[in-house]
């Protein structure tokens, strides 16, 4: 026999789920910031030569960054990653590409100066940036608020590339869901940079590059097993 309610026991269950849901707290969803609020838009003539390449990526990035650092040889310029990634994860995922990559990976820290054969990649807690110290270029971390809800952010990377690297700088933006990078790698490329976005048949997810392509900021769409090639030919080039 199926079970039937009466009418004033529904009532009071209708009563008892409406208090339920007066008192549960709002759910809110955090602001989605621009990189404005980590650091200006402020591109500059840069006052180094040396080549940086600088990598965004997300959803189904782990396994992307793994094909793009194998073939890099050891004289590979130095590369800044922004992979998005719980602050318990990064320094495993570096030392594990590390075990397997010829470039030194690791998670990177305040102030290092930048390496040739040297991958650095963005640790969980803080946004990664590019940055010119006496010496050379260096890393730097913030833990200003997320941008584009997410810190590290890929859009901060790219625009700290856009201040002080500008034509020295090799952009990639690969598969990942939403569109953090987009707006660096348009301010990359109109200061110089080179910028390739990994194309929709090899993306897990084709969301950031193709924001980035939408917004104009791409040079040239790759397959990911062409993107280290072609970065080690616009080094030679440059050469």
């Amino acid at each position: 026999m199926p079970f039937i309610m009466a009418d004033d026991e529904l009532e009071h269950l209708r009563n008892t789920l409406r208090a339920a849901r007066a008192q549960m707290p709002a759910l809110t969803v955090p602001p989605s910031h621009s990189a404005d609020v980590v650091l200006p838009l402020q591109p500059r003539q840069p006052a180094r030569n040396e080549r940086v390449i600088v990598v965004g990526a997300s959803t189904g990035g782990t396994e992307a960054l793994k094909s793009l650092l194998l073939p890099l040889p050891p004289s590979s310029p130095p590369l800044l990653i922004t992979q998005h990634m719980p602050e318990l994860f990064t320094k495993s995922f570096a030392e594990r590409l590390d075990a397997v990559c010829q470039l030194r990976v690791k998670e990177a820290e305040q102030g290092e100066r930048l390496q040739t054969g040297h991958a650095y990649i963005a640790p969980g807690h803080s946004h990664l940036m590019l940055a010119l110290g006496p010496s050379g270029y260096t890393c730097a971390l913030s833990q200003a608020p997320a941008v584009n809800r997410h810190r590290p952010a890929v859009d901060v990377l790219f625009r700290s590339a856009a201040n002080v690297g500008g034509r020295n700088v090799l952009g990639v933006i690969l598969t990942g869901m939403g569109r953090d990078g987009a707006v660096g790698m348009r301010e990359m490329h109109e200061a110089g940079a080179y910028t390739i976005a990994q194309d929709e048949k090899s993306s897990v997810v084709y969301g950031m590059p193709k924001e980035a392509v939408a917004m104009g900021g791409v040079d040239e769409i790759l397959p990911l097993k062409d993107i280290a090639p072609r970065l080690l030919a616009l080094c030679a080039r440059r050469d």
